[in-house]
């Protein structure tokens, strides 16, 4: 076995999933392939009111219009989402977009399409909160470069210095305090929109 597949399957047997279904045949045979994979799981059935907060991956039947009031604890655990359905319908295909699923079984369930389905809804998942960090991250970058901006214009209408002098005011202050530029320029604008805000203003640095 190669090391990108045996990290596949490790990665499964850390998985704590949840399987929301009948308890019927198939959900059995479902629960003893997973173990038998190596991972956490156990059976909810009915659909409790809300999903626990300690799972990682979520097998959900879809046809039963009542799992649908899972949908806030999908969005705040952001599961890996495993839909299995018994029709290809449009309302299937509404409550596969709904979930957000990362990987579909059809029913009757195969034993030979579970493992495929499980691996791909995980690597989706994963790759999906890669992206959303990576999102998050430009979203900070941005935020910070545009507070750095508002700040230097500041330092230059009230200490009369020119934008280079301003920023490199910034810059000095953020490496002296082993800080982000950007946090200095948040101390600065902030300060300056609550003295503002009493009427009152300042030169936030001494004219050299």
């Amino acid at each position: 076995m190669t090391a990108p597949a045996r990290k596949i399957l490790d990665d499964l047997r850390r998985a704590r999933a949840l399987v929301v279904h009948p308890r019927d045949e198939e959900a059995a045979a479902l629960l003893e392939q997973l173990r038998r994979l190596g991972c956490a799981v156990s059976l909810a059935w009915p659909p409790p009111a809300a999903l626990p907060a300690d799972i990682d991956t979520l097998f959900i039947q879809l046809d039963d219009a009542q799992v649908m009031h899972l949908l806030p604890s999908i969005e705040a655990i952001e599961p890996a989402v495993i839909a299995i359905v018994a029709y290809e319908s449009p309302t299937s295909l509404k409550a596969i977009a709904d979930v957000n699923a990362h990987g579909v079984l059809n029913k009757p369930l195969h034993p030979r399409g579970v493992l495929t389905q499980f691996a791909l809804a995980r690597y989706r998942r994963g790759y999906e909160g890669r992206l959303t960090s990576k999102i998050n991250r430009l979203e900070e970058t941005m935020k910070g470069r545009r507070t750095v901006e508002k700040a230097v214009r500041l330092l230059v209408d009230l200490n009369g210095i020119d934008e280079d002098a301003a920023y490199k005011m910034l810059r000095d202050r953020a490496t002296a305090a082993r800080v982000p530029m950007a946090s200095v320029a948040e101390g600065v604008v902030s300060a300056h929109e609550a003295m503002s805000g009493l009427g009152l203003r300042i030169a936030l640095a001494e004219k050299s």
